[in-house]
């Protein structure tokens, strides 16, 4: 079989999200793939939507049902053990790609010897083929056989895993399971993903949909979310030092856990949190600096960080209570200009 095509659902029934996707993949410009679509224990219709789907589409769909809430990851790793695909594609269960989509880049794959193919997603909050806002998921430079150079480049500038393919044998050889129980399943685990790959190509075209919409995980924040993502920072560097490319990328792997468990924590935290722990926060603190003491050294810190971000890790740094204080001020100030704007 050419393709798997691995599809994690949780309570995605309403509004036609799921219906959406699905008709978007049996649609697909290939003769032999196979859709993995995993149930993770929906409360909603999502399951009969996808056993309906598997009675119309036998030769295509399978439905599995998990009795067990696992996250993304473990509704990932039931599909991956399923599998039985050359080329493994993830998609998300309110997203859709364009027919073409998986073609293109298993061409692409077998043109140049690829053993990972990607390309470019738009932000969209329709449902419809209209092409949104594009974002370029990765960059030319990055394509062709991995060097240390572009390994580096894509620890930095990786991009989404949804939008590729895989080679299933580079998976299943180097044991790419995901973490299971916790959100940002993809940011734990996708260095290896890329790292791991001999060969990268790219195409520069949008091909794949991100829908936008209240109830998406990246919307949707709590100190629960917080802690999974603290969670995955460290499953990060755990596999990095799994798969002997710790050492090698230390920067860029430095750089990428400040981002993942501190900066983008701590910021969406005092963003989003309906109450704001000190302790919470100066745990959070804590850690980063027990794990990188010098990663307000970083060069990708200093150089990507904005410099409002810096000063305000600072004063988190040498005290949480002041930064609590200075954070909320500056955001109480902000809203009151605001609004004596209008």
């Amino acid at each position: 079989m050419k393709l798997s095509i691995i599809v994690p659902v949780y309570n995605m029934a309403a509004d036609g999200k799921l219906e959406y996707c699905m008709k978007s993949l049996v649609r697909q410009e290939l003769e032999d793939y196979e859709i993995i679509a995993v149930d993770d224990c929906s409360t909603d219709d999502s399951l009969a939507i996808l056993q309906d789907y598997e009675r119309r589409f036998p030769d295509k769909v399978h439905a599995v049902h998990s009795e067990v809430n696992r996250r993304q990851g473990g509704a990932k790793n039931i599909g991956l053990k399923l599998a039985k695909g050359e080329w493994i594609g993830f998609i998300d269960s309110d997203d859709w790609i364009t027919p073409d989509m998986y073609r293109r880049l298993i061409e692409r794959a077998e043109e140049t010897g690829a053993d990972l193919v990607g390309c470019d997603y738009c932000l969209t909050d329709e449902h419809s083929m209209r092409v949104g806002q594009i974002v370029r998921n990765n960059r030319r430079e990055q394509s062709g056989i991995l060097d240390a150079r572009k390994r580096r480049s894509l620890i930095l500038d990786g991009g989404s895993l949804v939008v590729k393919i895989f080679r299933r044998s580079m998976i299943l050889e180097n044991e790419l399971w995901f973490p299971e129980g916790i959100f940002y399943e993809d940011n734990a685990i996708g260095n290896s993903y890329l790292v791991l790959a001999r060969h990268f190509e790219y195409i520069e075209e949008p091909m794949y949909y991100y829908y936008q919409h209240g109830t998406s995980t990246v919307h949707t924040i709590s100190q629960k979310r917080c802690e999974d993502r603290m969670a995955a920072g460290r499953i990060m560097l755990e596999e990095a030092r799994r798969h002997g490319y710790y050492d090698e990328f230390l920067p860029e792997l430095e750089y990428s856990f400040t981002l993942l468990f501190y900066v983008n924590t701590l910021f969406t935290y005092m963003a989003c949190a309906d109450r704001t722990g000190a302790g919470f926060v100066r745990a959070l603190g804590e850690e980063m600096r027990r794990t990188f003491p010098a990663f307000e050294k970083n060069p990708y810190y200093r150089e990507r960080t904005n410099a409002e971000e810096r000063k305000l890790i600072r004063i988190q740094q040498r005290s949480t209570v002041l930064f609590i204080v200075y954070y909320k001020l500056l955001w109480a100030y902000r809203n009151w200009r605001k609004a004596h704007r209008r």
